[in-house]
Order: structure tokens, then C-alpha cells, then sequence
């Protein structure tokens, strides 16, 4: 008898929570319908960790709610990658959950949902970037990377983005994957020139442009296919690490790079250049040592060492110099070099040169 009323208990426990879920789902409906999407999703992220438990049918109503308060959000512009992240979460749980009752409800309306906050997480993403705002930009392009990993070209923008907003973190982060899944840019750019503009521009489709055309925005359609992007990924994953300080790591790009394109002249001036920083480690470890006849020689020996390190890059810019014979920065370096070295015979000869 005593179990019959516990079972009986946790019944109506359960049926009054589903009743006081229902109900703060409608009173967070009605905010949204009224457009106080914040004050709406406050009422949602109280109870969700109460919907994990409810019917199917809640959840239903719950996630495909969420969905619609945090895009609404996203589409305002506040806090938009985070907010369009949360709400495409939100739609693929309606999916799940409809998928496993059979019950469809919303799944069309959030599968339309979900294609309507790519194109506009794209649109921001271009929008962010021509104003000026690339952190902004990068963040989106990720998030519609991470929504759908099939348009890898959306994880490129997101590392460009990140580099020209110097996010070196990001830079690493994106780079690498793009590095990892071997992406290669090959494909076709379907570009059209804008009326207004008078620039060209490339759209995410075939259709995409033809929709534009006849609409009288653009003209003169091309088909466009870029060079690989192999040589600017690992070029672009160096200078990350680089101006990270992480020298090993640049130096292993870099010379990744050369096995790309032998001819990559950053790769020797900035390769120099990394060769270059590890003497300062060594040069710390001289102005530690005294005058003793132990430590002198210590000394001698860090003193050779440091010159060979400096010596390495020779090579370097030399090539760069071949390869460009009026560069700066090589010219520059390598004069100083030679200086650091007592080499005055070949910074003569260099410098005559100039």
C-alpha cells in the first residue's frame, strides 16, 4: 500500500511539473510574440534543465521555442554568433526529438529556420568584414562552418578573418583545420560583376547569382577557379605561430612552406628571422656569467654557439635576395649579419651593391 502511494505521489509530481513547464513555455511564447525576446529566453534557460524529463511533446515545444527566441536575438544583432549557435542547437534538438516520436510538429518550419540562419550568418559574416569588424566576421563564418562542415570555404573566411583581425589564437586554431581536413580552395567561384559597384563578386551558388542577374543587381556572370590554397594556409599557419612567439612551430611551417613553393620569398626572410630568436635564449645564459676562468669559457663556447645560430640564417636571405635582388628587409638583415660577424668583406660587397 505504502509503495502504491509513493508511485502515486511521483505521478502527480510529475503531471504538476509538466503543467508548470507548459506553462512558463506559454508565458516565455507570449513575451517573444510581443518582442521581449531576452526576457523570453531568461524563462527558458530556468526551466531547461527541468524539459530533459518532460514528454516528447514538450520538448518539442520547448527547443523549437528556444530556437526562435535566440534567432530572433541573433537577427538583432546582439551577441549574433553566440545566440545563432545556441539557436541551431536548439532546431537540431527538435529534429532529434521528432524524429524519435514521429511526431512531426515543427521539423519543416526548423529545418527552414536552420537554411534561413545560414544565409544570414553568411550575410552578417560579409557585412562584419567590409565594415571593419573581423573578430565579429571570423566568429560567424566558424559558426556556419560548424553548422554545416560540407562548406569548408565559410572555415577559410573564418581563418582569413581571424589573421587580419591579428586573433592569432583563432588564426592557429582555423588554419589548422583547414590544414587537417586538406583543404585546397579548388572549385568554382561563381562571380558577377555588381551593377552599383562595379565590382565583381562571388555568391555561394550558380543559383544564388542567377537570382541576382534577374533581379537587375549584377551582370557579366563568370565561372572562376582559384589557384590551391595549400601554400597561403601553411604561410598564413607560420606567421600565426610566429607572431605568437612560438618559434618552432613557425619554423616548421615555414619550411613547409618551401616544400610548397620553393619560391616563397617570405618564407626566407621570415625563417631568417626565426633563426634569429633563438640566440636570445643563449644570450641570456651569457650576461648570467662572471669573470671566473670556468664561466669564460662557458662563455666562449655560448658565444660560438649563438654565432652559428646567426650564421644559419645566411642562407635565408641570400635565396630571398636572388629571388627579389632589391628586397628591403633582406637587405637590411643581411647587412647586419655580416656586421655582427665582422664579415666586412661581404657587407662591402652587399653594400656596394645596393
Amino acid at each position: 500500500m505504502k509503495n502504491n502511494l509513493k508511485i502515486l505521489s511521483f505521478l502527480l509530481l510529475m503531471n504538476i511539473a509538466a503543467y508548470a513547464q507548459k506553462e512558463e513555455i506559454k508565458q516565455a511564447q507570449s513575451l517573444y510574440d510581443k518582442g521581449n525576446a531576452q526576457e523570453a529566453a531568461a524563462i527558458l534557460k530556468k526551466i531547461e534543465y527541468l524539459v530533459i524529463n518532460a514528454p516528447d511533446a514538450v520538448k518539442s515545444d520547448f527547443f523549437y521555442l528556444k530556437g526562435n527566441v535566440y534567432k530572433d536575438l541573433a537577427t538583432k544583432n546582439i551577441d549574433a554568433a553566440t545566440n545563432f549557435a545556441l539557436a541551431s542547437g536548439a532546431y537540431r534538438d527538435v529534429l532529434l526529438y521528432e524524429n524519435d516520436s514521429q511526431n512531426y510538429k515543427y521539423a519543416f518550419k526548423a529545418n527552414l529556420a536552420l537554411k534561413e540562419m545560414k544565409s544570414k550568418l553568411i550575410d552578417g559574416a560579409y557585412n562584419d568584414y567590409q565594415t571593419g569588424k573581423y573578430k565579429e566576421s571570423a566568429d560567424k563564418s566558424y559558426e556556419v562552418y560548424l553548422f554545416d562542415k560540407k562548406d569548408t570555404l565559410n572555415l577559410m573566411n573564418a581563418a582569413a578573418a581571424s589573421l587580419t583581425s591579428k586573433d592569432y589564437n583563432a588564426s592557429i586554431k582555423y588554419f589548422g583545420e583547414l590544414k587537417r581536413i586538406n583543404y585546397t580552395g579548388k572549385g568554382i567561384m561563381f562571380c558577377a560583376t555588381n551593377k552599383k559597384t562595379k565590382k565583381v563578386e562571388s555568391f555561394i551558388s550558380r543559383n544564388a547569382r542567377e537570382s541576382n542577374i534577374q533581379a537587375g543587381l549584377y551582370e557579366n556572370p563568370k565561372d572562376v577557379f582559384p589557384p590551391s590554397k595549400k601554400e597561403e594556409i601553411v604561410v598564413s599557419l607560420a606567421f600565426s605561430y610566429m607572431e605568437n612567439k612560438d618559434y618552432p612551430n613557425a619554423d616548421k611551417y615555414y619550411e613547409e612552406g618551401l616544400q610548397v613553393n620553393q619560391n616563397c620569398i617570405d618564407c626566407y626572410i621570415n625563417l631568417a628571422y626565426v633563426k634569429l630568436q633563438s640566440k636570445k635564449a643563449l644570450m641570456d645564459q651569457m650576461d648570467l656569467l662572471g669573470n671566473s676562468p670556468k664561466e669564460m669559457k662557458e662563455y666562449e663556447k655560448l658565444d660560438a654557439q649563438k654565432d652559428q645560430i646567426v650564421k644559419s640564417a645566411i642562407p635565408y636571405l641570400k635565396k630571398a635576395l636572388v629571388l627579389e635582388p632589391k628586397n628591403e628587409d633582406a637587405l637590411k638583415s643581411l647587412l647586419g649579419i655580416y656586421r655582427s660577424l665582422n664579415m666586412t668583406n661581404e657587407y662591402n660587397a652587399l653594400k656596394n651593391g645596393m
